[in-house]
């Protein structure tokens, strides 16, 4: 049987590894930190499917909608695939061990989120990811071909012939960050599952491993990259001074939740004195969010179209924030639905059901990545084919269905049904077994890194930079501004590189410079609004 190194362990890896091991394969899973440090652990909403495989009508609403938040750019066949899939691969996620929350009839109870039509998402109260990723982990810790190196970062793939992608990958050259030694790494083919590129940003949802490892040593293995400027920003993440972002789940939207800015809270709130006193029922405070006045859905419009209205509020008015209002809705509810969620908030003394929620946008989600086949393989640079044997499923991918905006927990449905399918083709397609006798990292003059400010200062001048110049309302003085800056990090980082002994702070910045490059560059290319990308010089 092959040996196959996965590289990141959220869903997609930790899937695509028990079903290889599960049929034979010898399975090694790189993972930077902890297993359970993933995007997939962060996740709250839930994975969006239709489990009645017979429901014609429901797997067809499911299309439509995420044709619609695509904006015109999904891959369609792509997209009715991944839906029709979503029943096996939901039901293999449940028969490894995951636990989505129920009715008491036994059905599974299912939440609405925005731009979807109907409730059709499978959740595990507010803390889905978690749910997965701990029944993921459990099973292939317990694997007894599944092996995990953690504390370990990849720093580039190894070809079968150096600087030749048509010959295809034997391996990956690690940091082991508990020895500080580079660890040769031999695989018949390798998987990368490495999530997204948040820390970008200094905004963020995502966690400290989200920094676009996968893209930056595909891409410099000769991989191309496909939509790179579709940035998902996620509208409601907590705005705290001093605070991390923390997600706020758009699953409390689809409860009833309402984005209000100041204006709008004083006005309903008036609102409902009146009604009271002329004795009338309360008006619902949508009707007074200024969201509806740039999608009539909404606070439950696409996240595109939410995140892009409250920072144009926030520019107009010169707040920090706007509001997520619940204090309209059943407490006992938001409590039983949201406890991961609430229990977040005691530490600000903030309360479901009473406190106007604090809220704007970070960084969440990159829909663009490496452009990849059906079967999740990476498309090449230098041939019309693909590189062989290696494959990109995840975040780290664009697979087609996602379009210019993801819709709302296609995400978790996108990652396991490429795992499978990256799986199923290694089963069926065998790759070439290497020899273990692989070229060893290049160490010979190389010093340890003695001042580490550098670094530092590049790292925050490259966030600083994303966020004020490649954030959601971008424009063309802004984006060259961001692309000459970013040109002399990479002139910086690859003095660093060429003379240092690796660490996992210069592993990880050399990746975000490149990737930082990749993101402002196709922005700086594009010609039309959509979607994700909204240049005001295009208006």
């Amino acid at each position: 049987m092959s040996k196959i190194a996965i590289i990141g362990s959220g869903i997609a890896g930790l899937f695509s590894a028990i079903k290889l091991a599960n049929n034979g394969h010898e399975v090694v899973i790189i993972t930077k930190q902890r297993v359970k440090d993933s995007s997939t652990n962060w996740a709250q909403g839930g994975i969006a499917g239709i489990l009645d495989k017979t429901n014609a009508e429901g797997k067809s609403a499911h299309i439509i909608d995420t044709l619609k938040s695509g904006d015109g750019l999904c891959n369609e066949d792509v997209v009715r695939d991944v839906i029709e899939r979503a029943a096996e691969c939901i039901n293999e996620l449940v028969n490894i061990g995951v636990l989505f929350e129920k009715n008491e009839d036994g059905d599974f109870k299912l939440a609405k989120e925005g731009g979807h039509s109907e409730r059709r998402i499978l959740h595990a109260k507010d803390a889905t990811g978690r749910e997965i990723e701990r029944a993921l982990s459990e099973s292939a810790k317990q694997h007894p071909n599944i092996t995990l190196m953690r504390n370990t970062l990849a720093i580039d793939l190894i070809q079968r012939e150096h600087g030749n992608p048509a010959k295809g990958v034997c391996g990956v050259w690690c940091y082991d960050q508990t020895t500080s030694d580079v660890v040769t790494l031999s695989a018949d083919a390798v998987v990368i599952a490495t999530g997204g590129v948040g820390q970008l940003w200094a905004k963020t949802t995502n966690p400290n491993v989200a920094t676009g490892d996968g893209v930056a040593m595909a891409y410099r293995c000769g991989a191309t990259v496909k939509d790179m400027a579709f940035i998902q920003f996620h509208p409601t993440a907590l705005a705290i001074e001093n605070g991390r972002p923390f997600l706020i789940s758009e699953a409390l939207r689809g409860e009833g939740g309402v984005i209000l800015d100041d204006y709008g809270v004083k006005s309903w709130r008036d609102a409902c004195k009146q009604s009271l006193t002329n004795g009338l029922e309360e008006p619902h405070p949508e009707n007074f969010s200024f969201t509806r006045n740039f999608s009539k859905r909404g606070s439950m419009a696409t996240r595109d179209i939410v995140a892009r209205a409250i920072d144009q509020n926030m520019k107009q008015t010169g707040g920090k924030w706007v509001y997520l209002i619940t204090s309209h809705l059943d407490k006992t509810m938001l409590k039983t639905s949201f406890p991961n969620i609430q229990h977040h908030l005691d530490k600000y003394n903030l309360e479901l059901g009473r406190d106007d929620l604090p809220i704007s946008p970070a960084a969440h989600y990159i829909v663009g990545g490496l452009d990849v086949d059906e079967y999740g393989r990476p498309k090449s640079s230098s041939s019309l084919g693909i590189i062989p044997y290696l494959y990109a499923i995840g975040e780290v991918a664009c697979t087609g269905m996602h379009g210019a905006n993801r819709l709302a927990s296609n995400s978790l449905l996108e990652a396991v049904v490429f795992a499978d399918k990256a799986a199923n083709h290694i089963l069926k397609n065998p790759p070439e077994t290497v020899s273990d006798k692989l070229p060893k990292w290049r160490a010979d003059g190389l010093e340890e890194l003695t001042e580490h400010s550098p670094i530092v200062n590049d790292l925050t001048m490259l966030k600083d930079t994303m966020s004020s110049e490649v954030g959601i309302v971008r424009n063309n003085l802004r984006l060259s501004r961001a692309s000459r800056r970013i040109k002399l990090l990479d002139e910086e980082i690859n003095i660093i590189w060429k003379s240092s002994i690796p660490s996992r702070e210069i592993v990880e910045l050399r990746n975000l410079v490149l990737v930082a490059n990749l993101v402002v560059e196709d922005a700086i290319n594009r010609q039309e609004n959509r979607g994700l990308h909204y240049n005001t010089d295009l208006v």
